[in-house]
């Protein structure tokens, strides 16, 4: 359900920066003496680079997905990475987008950390060992009572 809802947001963010690409381009406006054809450039550029890592946030989530396995050092650094991202545009969104953005950006913040915190490196391998050992030995069986 992350990996989803992170790819409908990579496509949601490469949108809303083309479109403002679009206008600024059209508007052909500077900020302070910047040319209009470099910021439209630069939001473009923004827009695909951080598309491109939810895309690879959702990739990582998805493989956490199918093999049901925590996700390595380097998917597990860009979970997080994610939810800090999130968190912070979260608290950004209140005051310059609405409550709506807010609740939107949260649940995916609480998407993020549910799946760091469900799959736990420790207790995940943990809980393996404990069924491979079961599994060699077989089933668990209580002694024979002794007869007198």
């Amino acid at each position: 359900m992350a990996a989803i809802v992170l790819i409908v947001e990579a496509f949601g963010i490469v949108l809303l920066n083309w479109f403002l690409g679009l206008v600024v381009d059209n508007q052909d406006m500077s900020l302070a003496g910047l040319d209009p054809r470099a910021m439209s450039t630069g939001a473009w550029i923004a827009g695909g680079l951080f598309g491109l890592y939810l895309v690879l946030c959702g990739i990582v989530l998805a493989r956490t997905a199918i093999t049901d396995r925590a996700p390595g050092g380097f998917g597990r650094i860009l979970l997080i990475s994610a939810a800090v991202v999130h968190g912070l545009l979260g608290a950004f969104s209140i005051s310059l987008v609405g409550w709506f953005s807010f609740v939107l950006l949260m649940v995916v913040l609480a998407l993020l950390v549910l799946t760091l915190v469900a799959y736990d490196r420790q207790g995940h391998e943990h809980g393996n060992e404990q069924g491979n050992q079961q599994g060699e030995q077989g089933p668990a069986t209580p002694p024979a009572p002794t007869t007198p």
